[in-house]
């Protein structure tokens, strides 16, 4: 972004967000100040700040005084309604924790996948399918796939010791999304994974995220019977 007498907050904050997105500043990554923002993009202070505070409010950056400025580690925390770390899940219920890696695989998404993210057909995806478990008993079973274009770095990252969960909410910061919750019925594999019967009424959450200009992830989560959730508005 060229410096300007005429730049807005708005074009600031858009420029830190492609700065955020394409990685140039990672998470936890100290920023510089506002003083050398406002010389970089040519224009006031004030107007920096502005931009600061809205993306502080959105939850992408960490201000603290005499601190500086830092990229949040977990930008979702100020969304209206949290990604949950499943992990978390599972601890805060007073459970032992584990996932288990079931498959992972480099291929095309098939077209339902493909046309919910609103990618091509031939866009290399990462496809993995996990199993969440609470005292060694299945808690969630996970189906996801990763547009590899938007978080290169998954490709080498080891997501058997790091559940693709976590490592995302750690790594990829989203800026928008879409939710859906359900009832449903265990389909045959469904049922398998989770050890219950066939058709055993189960929960759903389907949750796709998207950063400034492409589709990070689809997910699909099937919880074991009885699961609530629980979230604060």
């Amino acid at each position: 972004m060229s410096a300007s007498p005429t730049t807005s907050w708005a074009d600031i904050k858009r420029e830190v967000i492609r700065r955020i997105s394409e990685r140039i500043w990672r998470p936890g990554d100290l920023i510089p100040g506002e003083q050398e923002l406002a010389q970089e993009f040519g224009c006031a202070r004030a107007t920096v700040s502005k931009a600061m505070r809205e993306l502080a409010d959105a939850g992408l950056l960490e201000r603290r005084r005499k601190a500086g400025t830092r990229i949040a580690i977990n930008p979702v925390r100020k969304a209206t309604l949290e990604i949950p770390l499943v992990r978390i899940d599972v601890e805060g219920r007073g459970s032992t924790y584990r996932h288990a890696l079931l498959s992972r695989e480099d291929v095309p998404p098939p077209a339902h996948v493909a046309a919910r993210l609103q990618l091509d057909a031939a866009t290399p995806m990462l496809h993995l399918c996990a199993l969440h478990l609470a005292d060694e008993q299945a808690f969630a079973y996970e189906d996801r796939w990763v547009n590899v274009a938007a978080v290169p770095e998954i490709a080498d990252a080891d997501l058997e010791t790091l559940s693709a969960n976590e490592w995302l909410i750690r790594n990829a910061a989203f800026l928008s999304g879409e939710l859906t919750l359900s009832a449903a019925e265990a389909s045959t594999e469904d049922a398998e994974v989770l050890g219950v019967a066939p058709g055993a009424a189960i929960f759903i959450v389907q949750r796709i995220t998207w950063n400034a200009t492409q589709p990070i992830t689809l997910a699909r989560l099937a919880y074991a019977p009885g699961y609530r959730m629980h979230t604060s508005i």
